[in-house]
């Protein structure tokens, strides 16, 4: 059990990149990770889980093939498990995901922007 409460802006200090999520902290089988965003992410589904945005600094999209979602500072989206979507930010955006431990943050599509899991800020 930590002494201290997790000091979001501390954590997101720590790392510069863009679409790499980095755990903060761990409930049951869940993770907390901050991520930065900007431009645009690939298309992806999570067909095991849905997946939650947080935002806690500027503003991002949810994009699905039929509609936009802005999500702004404040705010929170739930995308259902098994919907194909798209993230982007024009400017860059500080987010919070609570997802499943093991979920790829590229879903079945892979590529140059699948990050590592299990990083911690």
């Amino acid at each position: 059990m930590r002494d201290e409460a997790i000091n979001l802006g501390r954590k997101l200090a720590t790392f510069a990149q863009h679409w790499s999520p980095r755990v903060v902290a761990e409930m049951n089988n869940y993770q907390f990770k901050l991520v930065k965003m900007q431009g645009e992410f690939v298309w992806h589904s999570h067909e095991d889980t849905d997946e939650v945005f947080l935002v806690l600094h500027g503003e991002m999209e949810i994009g699905f093939r039929d509609r936009g979602v802005t999500v702004r500072e404040g705010e929170m989206y739930v995308i259902p498990r098994g919907v194909e979507h798209i993230t982007r930010a024009s400017a860059e955006c500080h987010a919070l995901i609570i997802e499943p431990r093991g979920v790829v943050n590229t879903g079945d599509t892979g590529g140059e922007l699948t990050a590592a899991n299990d990083v911690w800020a």
